[in-house]
Parts: C-alpha cells; structure tokens; sequence
C-alpha cells in the first residue's frame, strides 16, 4: 500500500513515511541457517551500540519522573473517573440446556460515572515520593500488583521504583491458582488490590503467610470485610488514601532503584500450566521506552490523549503509558466495561468522554469496531450504504496513488464514524495477537492510520513496532530503535533463511530483552541463547521493503492427516473478519484433512442470517443449536476464507456454535484477550467430535 499521511494540525505536522528500504543488514550471516542481523533504519549506524535510553539523563524510571515533572509541570498527566451508581438489571433469557428449553435469569450491569478529574506532571511526582515513603514506612519489601488498570495502579508501581521495591504484577483474572502461585514464589510481603477483589484473596493467603498487609482502592463491601478479618485478623488493610497519609507523615527520602535492578516480576496470564514469572530490570524498562521513542518519530507528544483500558499487568500497556508520559501526553483511564455508550447509564463512555487521540487495542477490539460501523451502514439503508462503501473504495484509490484528496471524504462521509470514537483519533496501535489485513485497512481508512506492534513480555513488549511515517499493510512494520533480529531455520516445516523472501523463527536481542525467568532456570535456557538471543517461536518473513510479516506460531503449526501444517492463529484472524463472528478458535487435529471452528457469533447478525433463512421467532440460545443456521454460518466463513486468500487445506469443513461469550473472567480467554484454547475445545469436545462425524 501507498504511504498514509498522519493528518496534521497545528501540533501534528503532517509527515509523509520514510522511503524503503526500512531495515539495514549489519553484516554477513553468521551461519547459513540464519539469516544476516538486522536493525532498523532509524536506528544507530551497524557496528555501534543500540541506543539503550531515550535521553542521556534517563536511566531508570525514577529518573523518567523526575524528568517529565520538570518538563510538564501544570499539564493535565492522569485522568480518572469515579462510579456514581451501579444499574443491574435481570431478564429471563431461553436457552438449550442439555437437550431441553428452559428460562435462566442473565444480569446486565449498566455504569453511571462521572466526568474526567486529572492530576498534573508536578502532582504525579509528588504523589509517587508519598506514596514511595508510605510503602517504605510499613515495611513493604516486595509489591504484588492485583488490581485492574488505573492512575493509582501506574502510581504506586513507579511509589516501589522510587524506594528500591520491586514489584510483582499478576492479571486480576488470573484466578486464585495463579495468584497463589505468584505470591509464594515472590515471598511478597504487601499487595495492592481492588476492593472488589479482596474475597479473592481469604483463601491464597492461607499459602502466602508472608503477606502481611493489603492495600486497596475503592471502597470495601462489609460483608467482604468482615469474612477477610476473620480468616486473616493479623493481616492489616489499608485504603489507598491511609497509604498516602502514611508517607506524608514518615517523610522517607527516595532511594531509587538502579538499571541493574530488578523493577518487576511479571506473572504471563500464560494458556497453559504454572504461570511464568519474568524478571524485568530497571534498564529494561528504560531501552523499552527508548526503543518506542524511536519507533515512533516523534507523532505523538504532549498535545495527544491516550485512552488507557488495557490491563497494566500486560507488558505492552506498562511500556506504552510510559512511552506517553514521556512524550508528554495526557492519560485517561478507562475499562473494557465502561468504553462504550453501550454499557453507560446517564453518562457517555469512556471514549467519547475522554476524546483519544491515541488509542491501542487487542484485534478482539478492533473486530469489534469495525463490526459495529458496517452494521450501522448496512442500517442506514441503501443509499447511504453506497455513498459508505463508495467512499471507501474512492479514498483508498486515492491513497494508493498518492493523490490528494481524501480529506474531503472523511469530513463529507466518514465524520460520524469518527465522531462515535470521539472525534479526534488520529492514531491507533493494534498489538497483542496478529490483525487480518482487511480490517487494519479499514480502521485505517475509515477512523485513522494503524500501526502494528510486536514484543512479549520476555522483550518488554519490543520487537517491531510500525512507525507512524511506514504504514504498510499486512507487516508489523521494522524493528524498534533498541533491538536487532535475525531468523533461523525452521527446516522441519520448509522455513529457510535462504528462501525468497527469507524465512525463519524470529530471534531478538537488545536491550529491552529480560535476561531470565524467576526461579526457572531451565525455561530460561530454553527460550535464550548464550550469546543474548531470545527465541520467539513466531515465524516471520523479511518483505522487500524491509519490513518484518508474521507467517506461523510453532506452537501453532499442527500438522493435519495429510501430512501438511496449518497455522491456526493465521486462520483466525482471517475466519474472524467474518461479520458473524464475535470471537472464533480454529480448532484440528492429525486425525483429519481440515480444520473446524468453534464460534462465538454475534448476536445480532446471527439473527439476522437466520432470517434470511426464513427462521424467525427463535431466541439466541435456540439458533446456536440450529441445522440450518450452523450450515449458513459455515458458508459465510467459507466465504471470508476463500476471499482471504486461504487455501483448501485451510478451509474449515465444519463449525461449532457457542452461546456463552469467551471472556478472562469466565477462563476461556488469557487476560491479554488470547484463546485458552486447550478449555475451549474441552468444552466442546463432544460437538467438535459430532461436526468431524458428520463432515467425513
């Protein structure tokens, strides 16, 4: 694709993508099974270091404080909402439970909440010393993390930094195996909590004895009180405010931790076995922000708003707010259950209350955008659908040949799409799992350019990450400013360095790279070479412009009874661009030719189809259960995966229909909104084994 021009306004300049090629050799192969190492354009020249910090003054987080308060001073830093009332409401749904109709009651919580209040710079540094002198006043050596994302959550990790406490964060999904695990291999001494989750914690500390003091925010439900009180009476609770008034009055200077230190250890969500705690160092964090700094040229600074609802316990949300604070923007705090009008009584969303001009999100998110802007077109009726899809197709013409123009059709044709996600994005970042093509294109076109980013916890999020000024679709862009990679042979599967275009498993190395897993030496072997090197598992190819396209997951790869592989993370992202799909896991096996999957339609256009079908009167819990509606979800898929370019051993020959939504809290989805696919098909053993019967 042609490049996309960042829109420009009186802060934004308007800056058009560097020319290909965007990465550089730096040297010959070292063996030929690799590929030659590779680094960015923007990059320091090969043969010298990596630029490893974003300034020169800049070597822990402590010192990223410092600076930003300094610079930013009076400037809006954080912003928060309060709940002012909790609407429930219950109806009787239908549903089809083992074979037989019944009415099961389903509770809808609808939030009403207040306006935005924001803390500046100067008061984020102040309120990081308190809170740093609170935490080291009662003793607290080490800092469990369990709570969901918010302005006190980034404020007491950075309260730890600043008095050489580490911390260790864990999903507030994670579940109480998780949990225990995590607060027993630490030996942390404090946690921090959201209230609503204090039940979670009676039974976990009767493991975690060295626990001795609870932290929360918000307010604590009496009957929650009185039940932990009783099963743990030495334990003390602390309210976030009580914490601060602590700090206030012990008046601790800081003692900062150094780069060497250990700043975090960050528990994966993981979709299989013991979660793995990864140790994350001071210089880590910094080359992590140093390396988005890079990346990004400068198109987000202090006139940009992110909108932050991403679970801070994911390395990509902890890097990204970081990166933002340096660049001098200003973050609202929201949830995945407040973002939308949806969801909201009395009061707007999240995103229409803050107005972002920077958002990241999970492709789950942006599947779901995209969906809800088409149904509302299709809506809309014939005539505004055409004017839609032809000023789609029109600004995409114009794109592509560089000609100008296409200002015009997002204010007479695309305004009130943009309008319902505030107005004012004109960035948006994708990361966490792979994005069909054809959805980052229409992001990209319809609200605003998309970047891709790649990394995992073990990189502190880096890896690759699509400068604003390089948008190309299908690639996760060039590597960021402080790693390097090279790929190696997979020859199992027929992925050689000296293919064309060369292939391999993609290695990273650098300076946000972790050097180990918490007491789990042998995992930390595994996944590192002795000269620096992590392996990813992931498969990529270098395209001619010098960006990086993932192809394959080893840990994905199955190999079917013909002897091929098919890659199922590939697959789903294709399959899930169908407007029938909320959210799909492709699902095969060595037994047979082709793949299945397990769907999760969306409610609405599953009606809708079954209509079209001449089914009427059914409820949802009805039609998941269907003959004919499983046959035409089937098609529709098979549509969407013969015009994604799928191959016939791609093609599924069969589907299964779920009504429960896969979700963190109900175990089906990772808190970083990936399948726990092993549960998944567990749960649908007995129908994945009827759809295979029936297709054979």
């Amino acid at each position: 694709m042609a490049p996309v021009i960042v829109p420009s306004d009186a802060h934004h300049p308007a800056v058009l993508h560097s020319s290909p090629p965007y990465t550089v050799e730096c040297g010959p192969a070292a063996s030929p099974n690799e590929t030659p190492i590779r680094r960015s354009v923007l990059a320091n020249k090969p043969g010298t270091p990596l630029k490893m910090k974003p300034r020169d003054d800049i070597s822990t987080t402590w010192e990223l404080i410092n600076f930003i308060a300094k610079r930013y001073g009076d400037k809006p830093c954080l912003g928060s909402r309060k709940l002012i009332k909790l609407h429930e409401e219950t109806k009787l749904v239908k549903k089809i439970v083992d074979g037989k109709e019944t009415s099961v009651p389903k509770k809808w919580n609808y939030y009403e909440m207040s306006p935005y209040t924001y803390i500046s710079y100067k008061e984020l540094l102040e309120q990081v010393t308190v809170f740093g002198s609170g935490l080291k006043s009662i003793g607290v050596t080490l800092l469990e993390m369990y709570a969901s994302t918010s302005a006190n959550w980034i404020t007491l990790a950075q309260a730890a930094a600043s008095q050489s406490i580490p911390i260790a964060t864990a999903y507030d999904t994670l579940g109480e195996e998780g949990l225990t695990h995590s607060l027993v291999e630490t030996e942390a001494n404090a946690i921090f909590i959201d209230g609503v989750l204090l039940k979670s914690l009676i039974r976990p500390l009767a493991k975690a004895t060295l626990v001795t003091t609870v932290i929360y925010r918000d307010s604590l439900a009496d009957v929650d009180l009185a039940a932990f009180k009783e099963a743990h009476p030495s334990v003390t609770l602390l309210s976030v405010d009580e914490l601060y008034e602590k700090g206030k009055e012990a008046e601790i200077a800081p003692n900062p931790l150094q780069p060497e230190d250990v700043s975090c250890i960050m528990y994966t969500s993981g979709s299989t076995g013991t979660p793995k705690g990864v140790v994350i160092l001071q210089k880590n964090i910094i080359a992590a922000v140093s390396g988005i700094d890079g990346a990004i040229e400068g198109a987000v600074n202090e006139y940009d708003y992110l909108l932050t609802y991403l679970p801070l316990a994911h390395i990509l949300e902890f890097v990204f707010e970081l990166g933002c604070l340096y660049w001098g923007g200003t973050l609202g705090y929201g949830t995945v259950k407040t973002i939308s009008d949806a969801s909201m009584r009395n009061c707007r969303g999240d995103i229409a209350e803050f107005r972002p001009t920077v958002m990241v999100g999970v492709p789950a998110v942006w599947e779901s955008v995209r969906k809800g802007i088409i149904a509302k077109v299709h809506a809309a009726g014939k005539v505004k659908s055409g004017m839609f899809w032809g000023a789609y197709h029109a600004k995409g013409f114009l794109q592509h040949w560089r000609i100008p123009g296409s200002g015009v059709l997002d204010a007479a044709v695309f305004k009130k799409v943009k309008e319902a996600t505030g107005g004012r994005l004109r960035l948006v970042m994708n990361g966490g799992a792979s994005i069909s093509r054809d959805t980052q294109g229409f992001i990209q076109s319809v609200i605003a350019p998309m970047v891709l980013g790649y990394g995992m916890t073990e990189t502190c999020a880096m890896g690759f990450l699509m400068s604003p000024h390089q948008v190309t679709l299908g690639t996760i862009g060039a590597p960021v400013t402080s790693v390097e990679i090279k790929l190696i042979d997979v020859p199992e599967n027929g992925y050689l360095a000296k293919n064309n275009p060369p292939q391999g498993e993609v290695l990273i190395r650098g300076g946000p790279v972790t050097p180990r897993y918490f007491k789990n030496e042998e995992e930390t072997k595994a996944s590192r070479t002795d000269d620096g090197w992590f392996l990813t598992g992931d498969i990529g190819e270098w395209t001619p412009e010098g960006h990086l396209r993932l192809i394959d997951r080893k840990k994905n790869l199955v190999k079917t009874l013909n002897g091929e592989y098919i890659a199922l993370e590939k697959l789903e992202s294709i399959y899930r661009t169908s407007n029938i799909v909320a959210n799909i896991c492709v699902y095969a096996d060595p037994d047979h030719v082709k793949p299945i999957a397990i769907v999760v339609p969306a409610e609405p256009a599953l009606i809708k189809l079954a209509k079209e079908k001449g089914i009427t009167g059914k409820e949802f819990g009805h039609l998941v259960h269907d003959s004919v509606v499983e046959r035409a979800v089937l098609a529709s898929l098979l549509d969407s995966g013969r015009k994604g370019g799928l191959a016939g051993i791609e093609l599924i020959c069969g589907v299964v229909l779920v009504d429960e939504e896969w979700t963190a809290q109900n175990g089906f989805l990772t808190a970083a909104q990936k399948l726990q696919r092993r549960k998944i098909v567990d749960a649908n053993h007995k129908h994945i084994h009827k759809v295979y019967k029936e297709s054979e």
